[in-house]
């Protein structure tokens, strides 16, 4: 991925470099979606022209950032109204009592944080390969991609659930106390449906978003969402359920927006994307297992290491004030950190269609473009978190230590805010251009060689407690932010463009030739 330094932000194609052209079916398939698909659009006919000046930067810029936000609007919102499943739900547990705070935020954070981040990881393969072959237009290949998806994750899924299962012993096992580990691992059993739901509905996500159809998953996600709030009112607190009420209310809502997303996909509003169940599903399956595998490494990395903040702050002294006040600080920064999800989707999407299509110098460009977007939105962010520093931990705790520590912790809150922005973004280029084995090996050095080891040093040997813990962490994150700026900053986008064409030949992309002349007829 290296690069001349001194190439300007959008140089025009070397000599020695070649760029896939588009056959002529790919060209028909463009052309085509802009017609049909009225909810999405697909890569222009032609590259961004190399840009001279301060004015053609600025057009640019409101171009990209016209399809961006196209995508990581509708993005963002759904995002925000799937995270905000687990967040209600936490948020009322913390009116039901401390101990119930503690073990929703326990089976939150570790165990079904866990599976997140496995499942998440490994349906992110999907976004490389729908992404680009989308861009390319090799329509067929997106519900063949989705269903060996579809197979691996559920695969994955009846492996995790012993995880669902024992739970209880295992939070033992790495020092959690009885209290919250019997509650936390009873909670887990009841909520292995949604693992479950995870497996199905990562793929259905990719899948819609390489083809830029977010509207509809922004809708469905909303419904749940006002639905689960409202049920979860009445059977946690209005009923007295508690945690049961809890765990029956999120297992119907994942599965209320995995079977309305199943509807949509079959009702035939995808075209050619989706043709039905396909035998081709089974089909080259290893492979595709070491492409999730290294998505899944790359992502769990990430989705770990703030699992870990939760899981230590379970060793310190008066250790239910630690963990309740650190989990209402993940809960936030967790919705903040939805934004920059909805961005890292978007960036993934336009990333990867752009090199499918060869216009490695629109796909630069796009990264330019959610840099600046993402920075401004966790400032935006952070700065509202400060003026309300005193009242919003009244809306997640009635304790009084947990409000205070709360209220201690928020500058550093904020700073993670802007940082866990940009950060994503980072993530979601390397999603689409399919570096994820590369990333995977930065997040180990600079999350668990450098981060962790930082955080526990300055939280238990200096004492520095709850604290010391996340600056120690957040150093880790501030050394892998920077790492990916330089990787970004050295790609030579030309060639990506290169590598994108063969990834989509590899893994069965290109049209036969009877659908060939199909096509030209």
């Amino acid at each position: 991925m290296q690069d001349n330094p001194k190439e300007p932000l959008l140089s025009s194609v070397r000599e020695d470099e070649t760029i896939p052209v588009l056959e002529e079916s790919q060209e028909y398939f463009l052309r085509r979606s802009n017609i049909s698909l009225a909810s999405s659009f697909v890569a222009d006919a032609d590259d961004i022209p190399p840009i001279n000046g301060a004015r053609d930067f600025f057009r640019e810029f409101t171009v990209e950032c016209r399809k961006l936000w196209y995508l990581a609007g509708p993005a963002i919102f759904t995002s925000l109204c799937q995270y905000s499943l687990g967040a209600v739900t936490q948020t009322l547990a913390g009116h039901v009592g401390t101990l119930e705070l503690a073990a929703v935020s326990m089976e939150n954070s570790v165990i079904a944080g866990f599976s997140f981040g496995v499942m998440l990881g490994m349906g992110s393969a999907l976004e490389t390969l729908c992404g680009q072959a989308y861009g390319a237009g090799q329509m067929d290949m997106l519900g063949v991609y989705m269903q060996r998806s579809w197979i691996i994750l559920i695969a994955t899924a009846l492996i995790l659930m012993f995880m669902y299962i024992f739970a209880e012993p295992f939070l033992r096992l790495i020092g959690q106390t009885e209290e919250i580990s019997k509650s936390a691992g009873t909670l887990a059993v009841w909520m292995i449906p949604q693992l479950f739901a995870y497996a199905v509905n990562f793929p259905i996500a990719k899948f819609l978003q390489a083809q830029s159809k977010i509207m509809v998953m922004a809708w469905i996600s909303a419904v749940g969402l006002a639905l689960h709030t409202f049920f979860s009112w009445l059977f946690m607190l209005k009923l007295g359920w508690g945690l049961v009420g809890a765990a029956v209310v999120l297992n119907v809502s994942w599965w209320l927006i995995v079977v309305a997303q199943l509807l949509y996909i079959f009702s035939g509003t995808c075209g050619r994307a989706w043709s039905g169940f396909s035998w081709k599903a089974f089909q080259n399956l290893w492979g595709f297992v070491r492409l999730s595998l290294a998505s899944a490494i790359m992502m769990c990395l990430e989705t770990w290491y703030f699992m870990a903040l939760v899981l230590f702050a379970g060793y310190l002294k008066n250790a239910e004030v630690a963990v309740d006040a650190l989990s209402i600080c993940t809960n936030i920064l967790g919705w903040a950190v939805m934004v920059a999800i909805g961005c890292n989707a978007a960036i993934s999407v336009r990333i990867s269609n752009e090199l499918g299509a060869a216009h490695p110098r629109t796909a630069k460009f796009s990264v330019l473009v959610v840099v600046v977007s993402s920075f401004a939105i966790g400032v935006l962010l952070s700065v509202v978190l400060l003026v309300f520093r005193q009242q919003y931990p009244s809306l997640f705790s009635n304790s009084d230590e947990v409000k205070r520590l709360v209220y201690d912790l928020t500058p550093l809150l904020a700073f993670c805010i802007v940082l866990n922005n940009i950060q994503p973004a980072l993530s979601g280029v390397a999603i689409g251009a399919g570096w994820q084995a590369l990333v995977a090996y930065v997040n180990v050095v600079c999350y668990y060689l450098f981060g962790i080891p930082l955080g526990l040093l300055l939280g238990y040997k200096i004492n520095m407690g709850v604290r010391g813990i996340w600056y120690g962490m957040v150093s880790g994150t501030v050394i892998q932010t920077i790492v990916l700026f330089w990787i970004v900053y050295r790609t030579n986008w030309n060639k990506e463009a290169s590598v994108a064409a063969k990834r989509i030949q590899q893994w069965g992309g290109e049209p036969d030739a009877k659908e060939k002349d199909d096509v030209e007829k």
